[in-house]
């Protein structure tokens, strides 16, 4: 606790406290250092934060083999946009920043079979006669690419074509980025705006099992379902800014992902990264708000027009935490069903999801933006992590012949799930210690696992860290030998179709930190009041010498003794000197304390008290004479250590001046003539300099006196006092001289 500073004065002493408050910072532990601790890791929670290599995660914590990951297409591009499968089994990828589209026939040969003149191909479409359709960004076209040639198919002028979907009759619907329109486009150059949104950029286009065309949108994540020219129904509105991906199921049920600032990251990156290849200019969009009667269509009514920031084309993000807030909800899928209910399936605040995927039991699959991530969600909403390409994203999810592709971003590849592996590995978070820690055993529940731990001093693995132990097996317990660190990881190995994991336990025990004293603070203050109660009363007894009780009569009760006694005043009550401090345990141990002093020139330290748990400790003033001193403070965990390896840390306070003595006044001359008086006094003091010199006449007001010097700044000074207009007659005049400490002396002249 802190000492809080004194500020009651007696009117003829005062203790004088002076000192410097000491703080030192510290940074906090994690367990007692006199028992073992464990690190333990059981749920989902706790295992998806390390790096999964062929292993899935299940939402109830079980680690088991994954599917494997085969690279089907490696085009050395940093990112693939859009995977459309064609005629005979072929694949279509797009890629950024160079703009490029590749063909992957079914044996997994690549070719290149068109190059952009500008750097992102964000969608492509195939219709049922094989031709490919390529939108280009920014400020690009629509081409069509037939026989390895591409023409220009459609031209909408906008700054980005972010979306593209075939209907069943061949007609093509481009999602566009300048005031989010929807262009339905029906030949050669002949298209037109078949829907304006009213948002930024429509993100994702779909054509649902009945023909009716799905648009999300961003900045205000409106799902858009739109049945004609100018006529659209919003299906949802969610609450986080964008709608990318869309996916249907044959009974009319529509699943959306919504984002909570992938795009916005994108442009950031690629301002940064392209800022002078094309400049972003702030377009003027219009709002509209959506309003219908139940099952009925809706028209875009334009509102009051209001700036919107021109999106520009996406690219590789930056780490979440350069562009988005933590601890707020990043990104959810949605089910809306075929009635218009919605229901919430997953969300997230730390993953984005790119795209969704039905699955062929009434669930889906799902990729995000952490290690490129598969997730497989069931029908009863039981999640487990899939796969982990460990790249930057996982954009695209393809079903081709019931094999799942995944087209990740940073590095753009195209991976396809196969059966489950046969052998996988898990390399856990860094655990750190709080502080070198030795060792304990290693405990594991689950079947075919080899583990190898690893320990270190620095936070991330780097050279200075030990090498991989062997590999050990015994799951009821195994020594760990890696040296004792701070920091530790494991990695476990899976092997075999039964392969699994549930829980991993770490034993270790801390080194004991010392505790840390951060201040120490020494203060005046006055007794408790119980204490000063008693005093007073003391005191006042003692200077009573006879009482008289008066009657309802008016006669006084004979008194105890003859005479007038002498009346005393009582003395002040003496002040208490506290001393308190502030300390703590990094290994949070219980802290017990010893106080001792020393006065100046002296070589050795009392000891006032031992064994406190308090963490302040009260003196009566009186109990040390005039002076400077020092007070150390002795903080020790041998409470909660084996007394070998018990700590304890000392702090001494700043020299504190301790006075309690009054200045001592001397009178050396004294004369009047007639309404002067001159007077001649010095004042000395034993501990502290003096601060104040004041006169009274009569009980008068204070008036001050400087010394004779002119500086009142020494424990002696010299005064000559011209005291004028003094009336004729007997006259009583007082000197008050005080100390730095506020104790004050008093000499009184009488002048006649």
């Amino acid at each position: 606790m802190r000492g809080v500073p004194g500020t009651a004065r007696t009117r003829r002493r005062r203790a004088a406290i002076t000192g410097l408050l000491i703080t030192i910072v510290s940074v906090a532990g994690i367990a007692r250092a006199s028992t073992a601790s464990f690190w333990e890791m059981s749920s989902f929670t706790d295992f998806i934060p390390g790096k999964l290599d062929g292993v899935a995660l299940s939402r109830d914590g079980r680690m088991t083999l994954a599917p494997q990951l085969d690279t089907v297409f490696n085009p050395g591009q940093p990112v693939i946009w859009s995977v459309v499968s064609g005629p005979g089994g072929a694949l279509y990828a797009a890629t950024g920043h160079r703009g490029r589209v590749y063909k992957v026939d079914a044996g997994g040969t690549s070719t290149l079979v068109w190059t952009a003149d500008k750097p992102e191909v964000f969608a492509l479409a195939v219709n049922s006669q094989g031709d490919l359709f390529a939108a280009s960004s920014p400020n690009g076209k629509i081409y069509r690419i037939r026989a390895g040639q591409a023409t220009e198919y459609f031209d909408p002028k906008s700054r980005y074509i972010w979306s593209l979907a075939l209907g069943s009759d061949g007609t093509l619907y481009a999602g566009t980025g300048d005031g989010g329109i929807v262009y339905r486009i029906t030949a050669q150059g002949q298209g037109e705006p078949y829907y304006a949104t009213g948002q930024g950029n429509v993100t994702g286009l779909m054509v649902d099992p009945q023909g009716r065309l799905l648009a999300g949108t961003e900045p205000n994540g409106i799902l858009y379902r739109i049945t004609a020219k100018d006529k659209a129904f919003a299906l949802y509105d969610s609450t986080l800014p964008e709608i990318r991906a869309l996916a249907t199921t044959a009974d009319g049920t529509v699943y959306a992902a919504g984002l909570g600032g992938a795009l916005a990251k994108k442009i950031q990156a690629t301002q940064q990264n392209q800022n002078q290849q094309q400049d972003s200019v702030p377009t003027i969009s219009t709002t509209v708000t959506v309003t219908a009667q139940a099952g009925g269509d809706i028209k875009p009514t334009p509102q009051e027009a209001k700036p919107q920031a021109q999106p520009a084309q996406p690219g590789p993000p930056p780490p979440p935490a350069a562009t988005e807030a933590t601890g707020v909800e990043k990104s959810a899928i949605y089910r809306i069903n075929p009635d218009n209910t919605v229901d919430t399936l997953w969300s997230s605040k730390e993953e984005n999801v790119y795209d969704i995927l039905p699955a062929p039991n009434g669930g889906l699959y799902f990729g995000t933006d952490v290690s490129a991530r598969v997730y497989g969600l069931t029908a009863d909403h039981k999640l487990t992590l899939l796969a982990q390409t460990n790249d930057a994203e996982a954009v695209r999810l393809l079903n081709i012949n019931n094999s799942i592709l995944v087209a990740t971003a940073n590095t753009g590849k195209l991976y396809k799930l196969g059966a489950a592996g046969i052998k996988g590995t898990y390399e856990s978070p860094v655990f750190d210690a709080g502080g070198a820690a030795r060792w304990g055993q290693l405990h594991w529940q689950g079947d075919g696992i080899t583990m190898q731990t690893r320990s270190g001093n620095s936070q991330r693995p780097d050279a200075s860290w030990s090498d991989w132990s062997p590999g050990v097996t015994d799951s009821a317990g195994a020594p760990i030998s890696s040296p004792n660190a701070r920091f530790l990881q494991y990695k476990a190995s899976l092997s075999g179709v039964s392969a699994h994991l549930d829980s991993v336990t770490s034993a270790f025990l801390p080194q004991n930190n010392p505790p840390i004293i951060h201040s120490i603070s020494v203060t005046q203050q006055p007794p408790p009041s119980g204490a000063a109660a008693k005093a007073a009363s003391a005191t006042t007894a003692a200077s009573s010498s006879y009482t008289m009780t008066v009657t309802d009569t008016g006669d006084a009760t004979p008194i105890a003794s003859t005479g007038t006694p002498t009346q005393t005043l009582s003395r002040a009550i003496i002040q208490q000197i506290l001393i308190s401090w502030q300390a703590d345990d990094p290994d949070s141990d219980k802290l017990v304390y010893d106080v001792a002093f020393r006065g100046e020139g002296e070589d050795q330290w009392k000891s006032l008290r031992r064994d406190l748990h308090d963490n302040s400790l009260a003196l009566d003033g009186d109990s040390f004479a005039d002076g400077r001193y020092f007070f150390k403070i002795t903080a020790s965990d041998r409470e909660a250590n084996p007394a070998a390896s018990a700590k304890q840390m000392e702090l001494i306070s700043s020299p504190v001046l301790i006075d309690n003595t009054p200045p001592v006044i001397h009178v050396q001359s004294s004369t009047r003539n007639g309404a002067t008086a001159e007077i001649a006094f010095d004042a000395q003091d034993t501990a502290s300099p003096l601060r104040h010199a004041e006169w009274s006449l009569d009980a008068g007001p204070w008036l001050p006196i400087a010394p004779v010097d002119g500086i009142l700044d020494s424990r002696t000074e010299q005064f000559r006092l011209q005291a004028t207009s003094i009336p004729s007659g007997e006259h009583v005049l007082v000197l008050r001289v005080a100390d730095s400490a506020g104790n004050t002396g008093l000499a009184k002249v009488v002048l006649h």
